[in-house]
């Protein structure tokens, strides 16, 4: 059997039910700490709820975290790396970071770590770590921040000094599965500074806290240690081995929060969940000694000389049942597993990622590959349960019932998913979701088909159809990109998995209902939509009351809305030529776009001497007022676009005639769906598209002008036009400013670190490209645009998208220099040869330079790359 084969038989495997090899991955979370879940204060205020000094101490009512960990799928064990320096006053078991009223650009993880592999099915796994050898500059990092502006840049760690002299201990971890429950585990430690120093590393296995809430004297698990191993017995589980090298000393405690410590009352244990960092940082007597308890660690002190380095062999292990498994092969049996399976996904990724990319390209793919397998995470979210409280613990307060989320009682959550920042945004986002799952489906297209139908199940869609948005207000709306992630989806697994396509359709025709029903106040097929995800793109925020009465009508929402239908248009004709009662829906969605394109236009959306799309506000009196911001919002009706081919309307006469009956009997529709022409195979197909060809070149004159929109790194979200000439209104009483900034928000009215005035976002652009190809696949070379405007050169739109994706993509390689644009200025993150191959995915990118900015691990959205490359490449 070739070696790239072996992962695509576990996956099948998988997929089928006869092998779980999903059923252990990297889903424990990097931060339980200032989410949602728990959160039970009186205003929501999720990150003031208690200090991160606080985590240590807590056991957490939903679920776990830890550094470079593992669980099962329900999160019933966990297993994590913690380590100490010998100088921290706490032990590193857990990644710092300051909350969003800590930031002075809101929420920002503080340390450095990446995720550099990982197969689909987590047969195969690496996890990067660099650790200070000097006191971790908890204090310093805080103060400085809070002192800084929004017009300052972060203090990170790297400015601290911490790390010169590469005073730094580098950790890694791989991870191998034997089976699907039988994972070697390598943990390697590299001594990089100048002197001979100590590391304390603590495997831990712990199980999650489920005893402590709701039914009172549920069976609690147990986990007894023994020279070099671990041992854990647990209910549903039955028996669970962690085994180390001989001899190693085992320290035990109970995963149950330190009431003593924390307000001062006596807690349930005498040995609580921070008893082994008491124990090693001050010698305390906080571990149980007759080694038994819910939490358990091996004790490894670890001491190299300058550039030494030492690898920790572990195995994970569950029995059979209650039956303890005997000792386990640390010998040769673990290396062949290790060099199995790090051979194997060697060969898998081979085969997906095309031979034409450049090696530097192919690591991109790679890392961001494993970003995405690394984000996956348990998700469990009872939203009654937390709005009411549990049997025996303090009620919430009262205005819990009226406040966040008071709305999605019927939710509840308890599933693996994809999250967009193990860190940063530990919780899941709809439409950030759909965008995950287009790269995930280049490697793992049966977990990509099932995490969009989940969010379309009935526990978590709401009644009304609504698609929860994420957890901080499931009722914000999120743009409707799951139907086109799940044609995507269904063209990326060979376009031949019908039940998928019909499953996630009738849900969505729900979904698009609540959208007609809710955010089309006039009824007159524009659309408001509010927030729709793009923060600070606006004058004011969309998503709260209006400065003034009225109605905020949105170009975007709009577009989306009319991608939308076109969409299922296409779902709906896939699925009519498999089976004509889907027809009918065809025959809606044709219509429905026609209604809303046509709308977008006669209701003042479209200003022609502008050459754009404008948000305008529909005052009570009738009167319109167009915000004329140049931002992502007027480009976003490029992505409504799609083709009808003749050999497709001779298949479904009934749409057919539909369409002709609509062009010769409802002439205001002409212009949306009247372009025909012959393809490059000589079959006629007929455009679909907001724009026609006279708006699609005046629209690109804007979005390719370096001036404006185009970047060297993709397109800006805001016009640079802006930076000179900002955008204001004035509404009741008070001015209102958009401006462009390149980089982080100098503005705290949307809260967090989320900007888009400016900075390149991955999505939009993937979105705009995804356009400009279907533009290109209709007027072949025969449209020709300007590119970049101004520079008198004319290229075919197949060019320009192209052209678009290099830009894009060479955000992640280094260039002539041996720079990396997403790394900036930071010389060490730029040349250092321990630092500068190891690839993060930012959440944007700063609309001049290209550095990365926001959230540093949100390989979700970003990780469109992977496809970008791919697709390129092929």
């Amino acid at each position: 059997m070739r070696l790239g084969v072996a992962e695509r038989l576990r996956l099948a495997q998988a997929d089928s039910g006869e092998q779980p090899w999903r059923s252990w991955g990297p889903y424990l979370a990097e931060r339980a700490w200032g989410t949602v879940r728990e959160d039970y204060s009186e205003h929501g205020t999720a990150w003031d709820y208690f200090p991160h000094d606080h985590a240590r101490s807590r056991a957490y009512r939903w679920n776990d975290d830890g550094m470079g960990g593992i669980c099962d799928d329900r999160q019933t064990f966990c297993f994590a790396l913690g380590l100490w320096n010998g100088k921290d006053p706490i032990l590193k078991e857990r990644m710092f970071g300051l909350g969003g009223d800590g930031g002075n650009h809101g929420e920002d993880a503080k340390d450095y770590w990446w995720y550099q592999d990982s197969t689909p099915t987590h047969s195969w796994m690496r996890w990067r770590y660099h650790y200070p050898q000097d006191e971790f500059p908890y204090d310093e990092l805080v103060r400085v921040n809070g002192a800084r502006s929004r017009e300052q840049t972060e203090y990170e760690l790297i400015d601290t000094g911490v790390f010169d002299e590469d005073r730094f201990w580098a950790v890694t971890v791989d991870y191998a599965k034997a089976t699907p429950k039988d994972m070697c585990i390598a943990v390697t430690v590299s001594n990089r500074g100048p002197e001979s120093a100590t590391l304390h590393v603590l495997p831990t296995l712990w199980f999650r806290n489920t005893w402590s809430w709701g039914a009172p004297n549920r069976p609690k698990p147990t986990i007894a240690g023994e020279p070099g191993r671990l041992a854990g017995w647990h209910r549903t589980l039955g028996s669970l081995v962690l085994e180390g090298e001989a001899g190693a000393p085992t320290l035990l405690c109970d995963n149950e929060t330190n009431a003593q410590r924390l307000w001062g009352q006596p807690g349930t244990s005498m040995f609580p969940k921070d008893g082994i960092n008491d124990h090693v940082i001050a010698g305390a007597p906080t571990v149980n000694p007759a080694n038994v308890g819910t939490k358990g660690s091996l004790h490894y002190q670890v001491t190299l000389g300058p550039g030494e380095t030492r690898t920790l062999r572990l195995r994970l292990t569950q029995g059979e049942g209650f039956d303890v498994p005997a000792d386990l092969d640390l010998g040769a049996g673990w290396e062949s597993v290790m060099r199995d399976r790090g051979s194997e996904a060697d060969a898998f990724f081979a085969e997906v990622i095309p031979p034409e990319a450049s090696a530097e390209e192919a690591a991109v793919a790679r890392q961001g590959i494993a970003g995405l397998m690394w984000g996956k995470q348990f998700y469990h979210f009872d939203v009654k349960q937390w709005l009411t409280g549990d049997q025996g613990s303090s009620p919430p307060p009262p205005g819990r019932r009226y406040g966040r989320n008071n709305a999605w009682w019927h939710m509840n959550s308890f599933d693996v998913i994809s999250m967009p920042d193990p860190w940063e945004y530990p919780w899941y986002a709809a439409w950030d979701l759909a965008f995950h799952c287009v790269s995930i489906a280049r490697v793992d297209p049966g977990f990509a088909k099932a995490q969009l139908l989940l969010l379309l199940r009935e526990w978590y869609m709401h009644p009304n159809g609504q698609i929860p948005a994420y957890e901080w207000a499931f009722g914000d709306v999120n743009p409707p990109v799951h139907a086109w992630a799940a044609l995507r989806v269904f063209e990326i697994d060979g376009g031949r998995d019908f039940d998928f396509l019909a499953r996630v359709m009738h849900k969505l025709l729900l979904n698009f209902t609540w959208w007609v029903n809710r955010k089309d106040v006039g009824g007159n097929n524009v659309f408001e939509g509010g927030f729709l995800g793009l923060d600070n793109v606006g004058p004011f925020d969309r998503s709260a009351a209006l400065p003034v009465a009225g109605v905020l009508e949105q170009s975007d929402g709009t577009g989306w809305m009319a991608m939308y239908a076109l969409n299922l248009l296409d779902m709906a004709i896939r699925l009519a030529l498999h089976d004509r009662t889907y027809e009918d829906m065809a025959t809606k969605f044709f219509e429905h776009f026609a209604y809303i394109a046509e709308a977008a236009y006669r209701q003042g959306l479209w200003d022609d001497e502008d050459c754009f799309f404008y948000d305008q506000l529909r005052l009570p009196d009738g009167h319109k007022l167009p915000l004329k911001v140049r931002s992502i919002v007027g480009l976003l009706p490029l992505a409504a676009t799609t083709r009808l081919t003749a050999a497709t309307l001779n298949r479904l006469p009934g749409l057919a005639a539909r369409v002709r009956w609509l062009q010769h009997s409802q002439m205001e529709y002409a212009d949306v769906i009247s372009a025909r022409r012959l393809s490059a195979e000589g079959r006629q197909q007929r455009l679909l598209s907001m724009v026609g060809q006279d708006q699609l070149l005046r629209i690109l004159a804007r979005m390719l002008d370096p001036e404006e929109f185009l970047s060297e790194y993709g397109i800006r979200t805001l016009s640079r036009a802006h930076l000179e000439k900002p955008f204001t209104v004035s509404l009741g009483g008070s001015d209102f400013t958009v401006g462009y900034e390149p980089a982080e928000s100098t503005s705290g009215l949307f809260g967090g670190n989320s900007n888009w005035r400016g900075p390149v976002w991955m999505p939009v652009n993937y979105l705009l490209i995804e356009a400009l190809r279907e533009y290109a696949a209709f007027f072949g070379d025969d449209l020709m645009a300007e590119y970049p405007t101004g520079s008198q050169q004319k290229v075919p739109l197949s060019e320009v998208a192209n052209d678009l994706s290099r830009r894009l993509i060479s955000l992640f390689v280094p260039d002539a220099a041996g720079h990396r644009p997403i790394y900036g200025a930071n010389e060490t993150l730029q040349k250092h040869p321990d630092w500068k191959d190891l690839i993060v995915f930012p959440e944007y990118f700063h609309g001049d330079n290209g550095a990365g900015l926001g959230a540093w691990h949100q390989t979700g959205w970003t990780a469109l790359v992977v496809d970008l490359i791919l697709t390129l490449r092929r």
